[in-house]
């Protein structure tokens, strides 16, 4: 009996034994299953910062959720190394990555505490948990730090380890690693810490939150006093050391980043495209480096002038609503941007209307866009003027009419009529009313249609309200003649108009009604100015574009910027248009921009009550469009009326600078035209003892043949 139970208890305890023994061997394949392979410590990379580059390669954005800077362990502090391991992990270089004291002490305190504390780590094993595992408290995640601590050990030095451990930290207030935490403290390079510096950084590591000095500034120098104390009771540092490092002043608030930065809006524009298409992730962690086409030196100084010259017009504004201004709060001159290089433009009181402003300058052939201004002080309002607000061009519009003339056989001389025109609505179509009656005939058959509910009745006027019967189809872009532009498109055909912006480059919605050729349409700034521009392109029409290439982390080009060109117009009609619009800026209303001594097409544009002013203007190379207005689209034309030409004023004194470096050209003749002397009244040709001819282009062929 005896030996048969001992053989029962023989078999029981194998058995036990082998379930055992399975049961560790389940566990550990367990616990080995849920750690990651040490060698991709080798090619640990934390979260990257995104790096924004102008068309110069100037570094002027960064994206990035963790303010994170790798740097070698030369570079940091030895007395900030010496906190850290002082603090820390005194035994650092001696354990095998994990100590055996420290781990009973923690299991001591769970049991008699009842929860899990995250305490007794070493530096290897917060390394572990920060780089590879969760923060969760639990006994499994405990087992697995320490075994990765073992193979981190056995795969790295203890320098290593350190340089690692003091770059990845999280030090608070988005900061992770000391070098980001140095700058975000104390506004401070790493080799400009103080003993005093460095103790603080590693107080905060326990609980960055709670030991903050700006939060928390008495709690914090306790705890930087007890680092430097524990410093000196390890002989890290002499008692002189200590007690004047104890008397360092405390950081009083954080170092603030400028926000004042130029291309804000632009940068934010860059973002809008990326994050959709890279996602989140990728944008502000991967360490991206975004090629830009922006010129930031111009940009800035783009900034700054505009913001200048709105902030004089607010002024004005602001005393013909009879507001007083703190003559302390103005500003004094609006000359030169140059001027106040050290002042900030002022903010305008918010008890007066505030204009906003936009604009934007890109290359004529490529698309690439220089500079983009979205409006004033981007803290305040995101919105992107330039990009995504749809405001009416005003005259600004006219360069698509004459272009379907000049498409329906017109030429710079043809007469036109700048006559008063009536137009009546059908119910189905607007229809123009006696074309030969003058305005006092028209003003009385009009009478006829006010009470029917049927029609309505549209007269359009010149700005001024007078007319010069008929003038030459240039005269009528020259002076931006209302009258004339309305009876073109009656007689080109609204569609003719419309196809001639769709072809430009227009997408927005295109009324069919005949005041379409004053701008009464709302078109964004930046599709405006790209149709525009394919005018002064000989025709081709190129999409703006603000990205040149997107390189990944290790100089990997994800994607590159391939303009495409489409061929919208014949060379010879776009020059025809060009020329024309030359003279709208050397006789026209564009005469501000004629100061600049270079060959300019523009076009001037001013809605009903002042509500929206513009200019846009090209030369060879360089296009630009600016708007000035108010966002509630309302009008303060009784403290100030401001017009397009106002408007060219300020793009004249910012092209000044984006153009400084830019050849005086003039715009390239192409094939097929030839020049001719006309009389600028009767648009035939000149005789030869005319004094007032003009000196003009027509396609061959279609030169007039008579004097």
């Amino acid at each position: 009996m005896g030996k048969q139970l001992k053989k029962v208890l023989i078999v029981t305890g194998l058995v036990t034994l082998f379930v055992g023994i399975l049961a560790v061997a389940v566990f550990m394949r367990y616990i080995f299953s849920g750690l990651p392979p040490v060698y991709e410590m080798e090619e640990y990379t934390p979260a990257l910062t995104t790096k924004v580059f102008d068309r110069n390669n100037l570094l002027i954005h960064e994206f990035s959720i963790e303010k994170r800077a790798m740097v070698p362990l030369e570079d940091i502090p030895v007395d900030l190394q010496n906190a850290v391991v002082a603090m820390e992990d005194r035994n650092f270089f001696k354990h095998p990555g994990f100590s055996i004291r420290g781990i009973f002490r923690a299991l001591f305190n769970d049991l008699i505490t009842g929860h899990a504390k995250q305490g007794a780590s070493t530096l290897t094993q917060q390394l572990s948990r920060g780089v590879f595992l969760t923060q969760e408290k639990k006994l499994i995640r405990k087992i697995r730090e320490v075994i990765l601590a073992i193979q981190i050990e056995h795969q790295f030095s203890k320098r290593e380890i350190l340089q690692l451990y003091l770059n990845q930290i999280y030090l608070g207030r988005g900061a992770y690693g000391v070098k980001a935490a140095a700058r975000k403290y104390f506004d401070k390079e790493l080799n400009e810490l103080t003993i005093g510096e460095s103790a603080l950084l590693v107080g905060l590591i326990p609980a960055p939150e709670r030991y903050n000095p700006f939060a928390n500034p008495d709690l914090s120098r306790q705890r930087r006093d007890l680092v430097l104390e524990v410093m000196h009771n390890q002989n890290y540092i002499s008692k002189e050391e200590l007690e004047q490092a104890k008397q360092e002043p405390m950081p009083t608030k954080p170092s603030q980043v400028k926000e004042n930065k130029p291309g804000r809006y632009f940068i934010e524009h860059v973002r809008r495209i990326l994050e959709p298409k890279y996602g989140m992730d990728v944008l502000w962690k991967a360490g991206l480096n975004i090629y830009t086409t922006i010129d930031i030196k111009k940009q800035e100084f783009a900034e700054k002038t505009m913001n200048k010259w709105l902030t004089q017009f607010d002024e004005q504004v602001a005393k013909g609503l009879g507001i007083e201004i703190d003559p302390n709060d103005a500003e004094a001159d609006v000359a030169g941007p140059e001027e106040e290089e050290e002042e900030a433009p002022r903010d305008p009181s918010k008890e007066y209307p505030r204009l906003q402003g936009a604009f934007m300058a890109r290359d004529v052939k490529t698309g690439a866009v220089r500079v983009m201004i979205g409006g004033r002080e981007f803290d305040e309002s995101k919105f992107n003027r330039a990009t995504q607000a749809k405001r009416q061009p005003g005259s600004s519009f006219k360069p698509y009419v004459w272009m379907a003339a000049l498409q329906k056989g017109y030429t710079p001389a043809t007469l036109v009529k700048d006559l008063a025109t009536m137009f009546y609505y059908d119910g189905k179509n607007w229809h123009a009313f006696d074309e030969n009656a003058d305005l006092y005939s028209l003003d009385l058959a009009k009478q006829s249609f006010i009470a029917s509910k049927d029609f309505n009745v549209w007269v359009p006027q010149n700005y001024g309200g007078k007319s010069e019967g008929w003038i030459t189809l240039r005269k009528g872009l020259e002076k931006s003649k209302n009258l004339v532009a309305v009876n073109l498109i009656d007689a080109v055909g609204v569609m003719n108009v419309i196809q001639v912006a769709r072809k430009a480059g227009i997408t927005a919605n295109l009324p069919r009604v005949p005041a379409l050729a004053l701008g009464v349409s709302v078109v964004q700034m930046d599709e405006h100015l790209a149709a525009l521009t394919t005018f002064a392109n000989g025709g081709i029409h190129t999409d703006n574009y603000f990205i040149e290439r997107v390189e990944d982390a290790n100089g990997r080009i994800l994607e590159q910027h391939i303009p495409i060109e489409q061929a919208a117009f014949s060379p010879k009609e776009s020059y025809l248009l060009i020329n024309m619009m030359k003279g709208v800026v050397q006789r026209g209303s564009g005469t501000a921009a004629a100061r600049l001594g270079r060959s300019i097409a523009g076009k001037t544009g001013t809605t009903q009550s002042h509500r929206d002013m513009w200019f846009v203007g090209m030369t060879p190379r360089t296009s630009a469009a600016a708007w000035m207005g108010y966002d509630d689209d309302t009008s303060h034309e009784k403290g100030a009326r401001f017009t397009g030409s106002t408007t060219a004023k300020w793009w004249t004194d910012i092209m000044e600078e984006v153009l400084k470096d830019e050849p005086n050209e003039d715009f390239s003749v192409p094939e097929g035209i030839s020049l001719a002397y006309i009389n600028p009244n009767t648009g035939k040709l000149a005789t030869p003892s005319e004094k007032n001819k003009f000196l003009e282009a027509f396609i061959t062929g279609t030169e007039p043949q008579s004097f």
